[in-house]
């Protein structure tokens, strides 16, 4: 299926990356959101960190992941992922990060269901820290997807 998306290759490209902006601004602001939440449990303040993390998510965080698997899968088939296509080992590298990234997104999303409950447990400055992953994720998946270095 190498070059199914024909002319509209070049749209279709546009629309990932701009959904990528979307969920990693996403994934920017909800690790900053989690620590003050989770610095607020016990107090008033915290069903207002839920509010605004519920919103997140459902306006920001879940569209984007789903747009931007769908047309990435679409890109990559087109590339001839499936197709056993030499020089995709940049994409398969791409895909494991992107993968990992994927579960970073879904442990967030569980780590502010468990402050919302009140049950928050990791220290404030590792809850700072694993908030650098997208950073370094995501300067990984460009260079890849930019250089192709293999």
């Amino acid at each position: 299926m190498i070059g199914w998306l024909d002319a509209a290759y070049l749209w279709v490209k546009a629309a990932h990356i701009i959904f990528v902006i979307f969920w990693m601004a996403g994934l920017f602001l909800l690790p900053r959101y989690l620590v003050h939440h989770q610095e607020a449990l016990g107090s008033p303040q915290a069903a207002e960190w839920t509010k605004r993390e519920e919103l997140l998510r459902r306006m920001i965080l879940t569209p984007s992941i789903l747009v931007v698997w769908l047309l990435g899968l679409a890109l990559a088939v087109n590339l001839g992922l499936f197709d056993g296509g030499e020089g995709l080992g940049w994409l398969h590298a791409k895909l494991l990060l992107v993968f990992g990234l994927s579960g970073y997104h879904g442990w967030a999303v569980g780590y502010s269901k468990k402050l919302s409950a009140g049950q928050g447990r990791i220290p404030s400055r590792t809850l700072r820290m694993v908030g650098e992953i997208p950073a370094l994720a995501v300067t990984a998946i460009v260079i890849l997807a930019v250089v192709k270095p293999f």
